[in-house]
């Protein structure tokens, strides 16, 4: 809806909005009534705000979350261009009409075993391998930690890069998810007669470089410090918070949705307004 000098802005109409409050109040209930239709369509309102009529409260963990999910919406909009282009990202990119993402992951559960008994989290058909013998605690490593990817040696001297075969299997069990994620192959990002030489590989190995990083942030910065806020029930075997990874977005196909450019009609979610960015944080 195009602004008009004079129109009412969202923070002098409702209360309790810092995150959208920059809004002329007619683009906030749209972007509103968007974001019930992408994350609680059944719920309608009531999901976030409840059903007493005070929509300032933030009684609700809903709410909270949401109001943090705008926020990293918009970091990921206006700070990750490299990975998401101009197409950018809405909640409908990984909600997709559900309340919770369909594509979402937790911290594996500890497994308790004798020196002979340790599989290194390996031969135990996980889809996080596509049930691959690799090992499956490639999340835990790249994906919140930032273990290094990088395993091949530019040398002969095996022990060039301080990496062992343990570490290359947990390289492998991350690029196995990401091709799956993708629907891809090795052959998407990398130019198979060398692997490691960035200058033979395709133009889409910097972009899943930028998304390794993306993803890691926004699990650090957003996701896991969500964890104190969510109930039991959203929470992991472990108790953390659930996390994003390729699949979040991308749910089998190179580019999340075929493509389809998601912020065309919601500039409102390209960046935050950097005054009320200051005062939500």
């Amino acid at each position: 809806i195009e602004f008009v000098e004079g129109d009412p802005l969202a923070r002098d109409v409702y209360e309790n909005v810092p995150v959208l409050g920059h809004l002329s109040a007619d683009n906030f209930n749209r972007v509103m009534a968007a974001i019930t239709e992408w994350v609680s369509p059944d719920q309608g309102c009531a999901y976030c705000h409840g059903e007493d009529g005070n929509f300032a409260s933030d009684a609700l963990y809903t709410k909270v979350v949401s109001r943090r999910m705008i926020q990293m919406t918009q970091t990921v909009n206006s700070q990750w261009q490299d990975h998401v282009k101009l197409t950018g990202v809405t909640c409908y990119t990984c909600h997709r009409g559900q309340n919770v993402p369909g594509a979402i992951w937790f911290d594996e559960t500890p497994v308790q075993a004798g020196m002979l008994g340790w599989r290194n989290g390996q031969n135990v058909s996980s889809p996080r391998v596509a049930s691959a013998s690799l090992p499956s605690g490639g999340f835990e490593k790249y994906l919140v930690g930032d273990a290094n990817i990088r395993v091949i040696s530019g040398q002969t001297n095996s022990d060039a890069t301080g990496m062992n075969i343990k570490d290359a299997e947990h390289t492998f069990g991350l690029m196995i998810h990401m091709s799956t994620s993708l629907g891809v192959n090795c052959a998407n990002c990398h130019n198979t007669r060398s692997m490691n030489v960035w200058e033979q590989g395709p133009p889409q190995r910097t972009t899943a470089w930028y998304g390794i990083r993306m993803v890691r942030e926004l699990n650090n910065a957003y996701l896991n410090p969500l964890q104190p806020v969510y109930p039991p029930h959203r929470l992991g075997p472990t108790g953390d918070a659930p996390k994003a990874n390729c699949a979040t977005c991308h749910r089998g196909v190179n580019k999340p949705l075929m493509g389809t450019p998601m912020l065309v009609n919601y500039p409102e979610l390209a960046a935050p307004a950097p005054e009320q960015q200051a005062l939500a944080n």
